[in-house]
């Protein structure tokens, strides 16, 4: 883990903790309690805030817009909220391991983990590459034929599986290889067998083809390439 992460690391831990202590001390005095919302909208509203408030901890690994700052750090901006929130919770119960996010994790309630998801869900999402890489046709083949059954035929994901389209290229290419040589940080048994399926020497196209998808305001898939089309089309 590279010098740059680890003070990030710090400035994180330290952020959050004085963001923890102003919050507690608000919700101790009358004057900080909040009015209570007024129908959906309003509660969405006051959840982006919250959320939006809560998660200034977390952009200085994962970016104020939700862009990654690290190659593997994943951008959050436009992922999928049931997913993102069940991410949060393995990291509480530690199902999934990373000895910094369990740490942080922990210090958040269930409402403030419901607010930075419902954060990091509204935000757009932008490509990690302006044009498809020059092996993405061959791993969008890959993709439909291996990848598709769990994560969409868009890379679009769902509640139980993150979205991949648009993820930064170095984060899909990393964390590939580490399902492909599984460790206690990164291992689950389904992925390393897909992973395996798919062949390290598939792995950059893959990672080419993902890393270019656009996906729209409303969580389309915008303007599909011809790899995309051909990969709904397989499952369907």
């Amino acid at each position: 883990m590279g010098t740059s992460f680890k003070r990030a690391a710090v400035r994180a831990t330290m952020g959050l903790a004085a963001l923890l202590c102003a919050a507690w001390a608000g919700a101790a005095s009358p004057a900080g309690a909040a009015s209570p919302a007024n129908g959906p909208k309003d509660e969405r509203a006051a959840l982006l805030a919250e959320g939006r408030k809560t998660a200034s901890f977390c952009a200085n690994c994962h970016g104020e817009a939700g862009l990654s700052h690290f190659p593997d750090v994943p951008n959050l901006a436009g992922q999928n909220p049931a997913y993102l929130l069940r991410q949060l919770d393995a990291f509480t119960t530690g199902r999934r391991k990373n000895a910094f996010m369990e740490g942080l994790v922990k210090m958040l309630s269930p409402q403030d983990r419901a607010g930075v998801v419902a954060y990091f869900a509204s935000l757009p999402v932008e490509p990690s590459r302006s044009a498809p890489g020059p092996l993405a046709p061959q791993g969008g083949k890959a993709f439909a034929r291996i990848c598709a059954e769990c994560h969409g035929p868009e890379a679009l994901g769902g509640n139980e599986f993150p979205r991949l389209a648009g993820q930064q290229s170095e984060y899909l290419r990393i964390n590939l290889k580490r399902y492909l040589h599984p460790t206690a940080e990164r291992s689950y048994g389904p992925m390393t067998a897909a992973v395996m399926r798919l062949g390290e020497e598939n792995i950059d196209a893959v990672v080419d083809y993902l890393s270019s998808l656009r996906v729209s305001a409303d969580g389309r898939l915008e303007g599909a390439p011809a790899a995309a089309q051909q990969s709904a089309g397989q499952t369907r």
